[in-house]
């Protein structure tokens, strides 16, 4: 397994010291710097360090309360160090999407991984194969959605010569015109039928995504989930599931509708094996200030706790040229805008360190490396002022930088955390 505190800090990282080149990160987070007088330069990324652990004992919390394991999306962050404290906040293993994802958590030690995609590429599935041999420890289970999908997968680890098979789960689709997955009962029958005619595949569940469901409400996600549920008592008590795996995965749960999952699943009745009732929430771990602070279940739920969002982008005015108009030194290849503009929080004066709130002051654009600033009248904000802004959608925020300085509340630099997208 890579140590990351060993990785060479240089070039490679934005906004890092200059004068920390040359230096291990683990040296470089020895030195407890300040985000703000410790030399690093603008647009600087941080992580709030209160924050994340908030949200990972939160959730570990949630999940044991209402019975569910968790195999949190690490697309999501991309960040093996933020794994490893989800699996020890009790995550059950993590969930990937695509090979290269599955990849970087075998590389950092992940022994269980849910990849939520049906996987057909040949080399891939080689490359899956000789994990799984070489390991037997390691449990990995995908989705299959199509017969072909199945015939795909089935010469591929056939050519490979594997000697375990892979867990699969029939995917249920959301719904016409939804993403992936068989459309109906009956289609997700013909793939289940096609995976007991292989010896290289067993189906060991049914998983889906209620994210997708279109036009997502209450009353149309939770019908949508007692037709994953009825799938999976039908299919065990037609004796489709294999009685060696030991257990029936029933897996959903994005970021947006886990309160539903937690609600539905528990009326999952008694089955011929015990149940893995498996969420996969991913963005739960640095929240947001616009996306998932709108859709996060815990708004409906408030009695089960709240996120915090953890992510701060800083940048320095460097231009103000009208009273009503000012320009930060971040933009679209720092900051997360594929849902929302960043949102204005604070300001960190130049002149005396003081932070206050960033009263008038709206971003209303980005360009490449710069954030438009909208001024009202008697915002006070100066060149060489810093302004720390909110960021809507994770996933994006963190494949931006690969090394996010993780900093407590007041701006000390505890650690930096490496991603790998």
């Amino acid at each position: 397994m890579p140590d990351l505190a060993h990785e060479v800090v240089d070039h490679r990282f934005k906004a890092l010291p200059p004068d920390a080149e040359g230096l291990t990160v683990g040296e470089l987070a020895a030195q407890r710097r300040n985000l703000f007088t410790g030399g690093f330069t603008t647009p600087v990324l941080a992580l709030s360090a209160e924050s994340v652990a908030h949200n990972l004992r939160l959730l570990e919390r949630y999940a044991e309360r209402h019975g569910l394991a968790f195999a949190p999306h690490g697309k999501t962050s991309m960040a093996p160090q933020l794994f490893d404290r989800q699996l020890a906040h009790g995550a059950w293993g993590i969930t990937a999407a695509v090979p290269h994802q599955a990849r970087v958590y075998r590389a950092h030690g992940v022994g269980r991984i849910f990849l939520a995609n049906e996987l057909v590429d040949p080399v891939a599935l080689r490359w899956l194969a000789a994990e799984l041999d070489a390991d037997p420890g390691f449990r990995f289970v995908c989705y299959v959605d199509s017969v072909r999908g199945v015939e795909l997968m089935d010469e591929a680890l056939t050519a490979a010569g594997a000697r375990r098979p892979v867990d699969v789960v029939v995917e249920l689709g959301a719904g016409d015109g939804a993403r992936t997955g068989a459309r109906t009962e009956a289609d997700c029958t013909a793939v289940a039928d096609a995976v007991a005619a292989t010896r290289t595949l067993r189906l060991v569940g049914v998983a889906g995504y209620e994210g997708e469901v279109p036009r997502a409400d209450g009353e149309r996600v939770r019908a949508w989930l007692r037709r994953l549920v009825a799938l999976a008592a039908d299919f065990d008590k037609a004796g489709r599931f294999a009685p060696e795996a030991g257990e029936i995965v029933v897996s959903a749960g994005g970021s947006a509708w886990f309160d539903a999952v937690a609600e539905v699943f528990a009326e999952i009745p008694d089955l011929s094996l015990p149940v893995l009732k498996l969420l996969r929430s991913g963005a739960y771990v640095s929240h947001d200030d616009g996306h998932y602070r709108t859709l996060t279940p815990f708004n409906r739920v408030p009695e089960e706790g709240a996120l915090e969002p953890a992510f701060r982008l800083w940048a320095q005015v460097v231009s103000r040229p009208t009273s009503e108009q000012a320009f930060a030194n971040a933009g679209k290849r720092d900051a997360a805008h594929d849902l929302h503009l960043p949102e204005a929080q604070v300001v960190r004066d130049a002149r005396t360190g003081e932070v206050r709130p960033a009263e008038g002051v709206t971003v209303t654009g980005l360009s490449d490396q710069h954030a438009w600033l909208r001024t009202e009248e008697g915002a006070d904000l100066e060149v060489g002022d810093w302004v720390g802004m909110g960021l809507s959608h994770p996933c994006t925020s963190f494949d931006k930088w690969q090394l996010i300085p993780l900093v407590e509340a007041d701006g000390t630099v505890v650690d930096y955390i490496r991603t790998f997208f």
